[in-house]
């Protein structure tokens, strides 16, 4: 049952973060590299073809390795939050309007002190 669990979590990460790859709000590696873990717990064939990905492998191991984050992937969520915070600021009502800022000075000072791939 928990085989099933994860291979469930891994295919949902995997569609949340193709989503991602279109929409600009939605994170793509983050959820890839759930993805991958996911698998690593479910199915060893699928986390292998995820590792060796020529776009998102690279990410993954990097993480695994030594909880990286690049510099661009960096400066995208950056972007992002800044987006959701402006969006924040222009359609939600006081004070609901300072969640997105908020969060994303906590995610973006996260993310800043990971180290560099």
């Amino acid at each position: 049952m928990r085989r099933y669990l994860f291979l469930v979590s891994g295919f949902a990460a995997l569609a949340l973060g193709a989503i991602g790859a279109v929409l600009p709000i939605m994170p793509t590696v983050p959820l890839v590299i759930l993805a991958a873990y996911c698998f690593a717990r479910s199915s060893p064939r699928l986390e292998a073809k995820l590792v060796e990905h020529p776009v998102f492998g690279p990410h993954i191991v990097r993480w695994r390795e030594r909880g990286a984050i690049s510099r661009r992937g960096k400066q995208a969520a950056t972007i992002g939050f800044i987006a959701s915070a402006i969006s924040g600021f222009i359609f939600a009502p006081w004070p609901y309007m300072l969640i997105p800022a908020l969060a994303g000075i906590i995610g973006g000072a996260w993310i800043w002190r990971r180290p560099e791939a």
